[in-house]
């Protein structure tokens, strides 16, 4: 046995002189051709590097842009949620009850205005379309007769019926054309108490709280539809805070932290809140790119005042190279460089350079994550990539 293991000792022994030998081996070789490449190729010596042409940068989502000076506006960020734009929505309800027959539409459709929304029954509504099928044809032969043939009184009784029958059935929901429809027809068999609501304004189904066969109650909401290319977001503050804002102040929301959308101070509420003693204001911003949804709770950031002027850069431009910030500049119309700059204060998506970068030199605003993972590719062999 203790043959046994002085063998295994001097075979691990001996192994361990050959990897120390190939490990020296490979060091020599590679400090031999490191001295090759920078005496011949000077290889050792270029500068890492992007090159792309201005078709491959619109293929790939790389926009360029100059970096100027810029005044950095002072920011204050809260908590926020996103609501509907209460002046572009509505919601629809039936005045007498009914039964639900059919649906037209679900719950997140898209519908402009006078659309078919649901189909409902009622008796109120056969009985009232029934009596202006009668009071119609009563004004009519009266007013086929005129008013020599008879009497005052009963001409304008008829006229005030048929008038009072149609507002009574759109009243109960018909719509003018409806009505008009059922008119022009005079058939007695159309009275069978069944109508449609039609949708008030183009929007969004955000609500839809019923089953079909469902008897409906006057009042009883349908359907919630909102314009949600506009939304609202609600912030609030501590009344003396409040004081720093004012209507039209620029602002912008985020949901994910890297994705803002900008926007404005439209409101700034009058009454506080009951619980938190705390002061709303409102924020108006454009959702035609729907990347944001009533309920979403966001982050707000409100610019409250001009700082100083600096070179600044947007911060999509900066990237991390190393551990240290960084942007892609752009030289001679098709090489991206990675050039290390010393970053300065943040503010509304810019970020000030306080060194590192000259105005006037163009950098690459978007697309930077592109170049990025073109330059580790690059730095893995190629001396620069395409």
């Amino acid at each position: 046995m203790t043959q046994r293991f002085h063998a295994q000792n001097t075979e691990t022994h001996s192994m361990n002189n050959f990897a120390t030998w190939v490990a020296m081996a490979l060091f020599m070789a590679s400090t031999v051709a490191a001295a090759q490449e920078d005496e011949h190729g000077h290889e050792a010596e270029e500068a890492v590097m992007v090159e792309m042409t201005a078709d491959e940068r619109e293929a790939t989502g790389v926009r360029i842009a100059v970096a100027d000076m810029r005044v950095l506006s002072e920011q204050v960020r809260m908590p926020a949620e996103v609501v509907i734009d209460a002046y572009q929505s509505a919601i629809v309800t039936t005045r007498i009850t009914a039964q639900v027959v059919a649906r037209h539409v679900n719950l997140g459709d898209v519908v402009e205005t006078g659309k078919p929304l649901l189909t409902l029954s009622s008796v109120a509504m056969a009985e009232a379309q029934g009596e202006l099928l009668i009071a119609d044809r009563e004004w009519q032969r009266v007013r086929k007769l005129g008013k020599e043939a008879v009497s005052e009184r009963r001409y304008t009784e008829a006229q005030i019926g048929q008038r009072q029958a149609l507002a009574k059935v759109q009243a109960y929901g018909m719509t003018a054309n409806q009505a008009d429809r059922l008119l022009l027809s005079g058939d007695a068999a159309l009275a069978t108490g069944e109508f449609d609501l039609l949708a008030p304004q183009q929007g969004t189904i955000l609500q839809d709280n019923f089953i079909v066969g469902e008897l409906i109650e006057p009042g009883r909401v349908l359907f919630g539809i909102s314009d949600e290319s506009v939304l609202w977001v609600e912030a609030s503050m501590v009344p003396s805070d409040l004081t720093r804002f004012e209507i039209g102040m620029p602002a912008r929301v985020s949901h994910s932290g890297d994705h803002w959308i900008d926007g404005r101070v439209i409101q700034l509420h009058h009454q506080l809140d009951e619980t938190t003693r705390r002061q709303g204001l409102r924020i108006e911003v454009d959702n035609s790119d729907d990347h944001l949804h009533p309920g979403q709770f966001v982050e707000a950031e409100i610019s409250t005042g001009e700082g100083p002027t600096v070179l600044a850069v947007p911060d999509d431009a900066i990237t991390l190279i190393e551990g240290k910030p960084a942007v892609f500049k752009l030289e001679d119309g098709r090489e991206f460089h990675p050039q290390a700059i010393d970053t300065g204060a943040s503010a509304g998506g810019w970020t000030e350079v306080r060194s590192g970068l000259a105005a006037g030199e163009e950098i690459a605003v978007e697309g930077v994550f592109v170049l990025k993972s073109l330059l580790l590719k690059a730095s893995l062999g190629e001396g620069h990539a395409h």
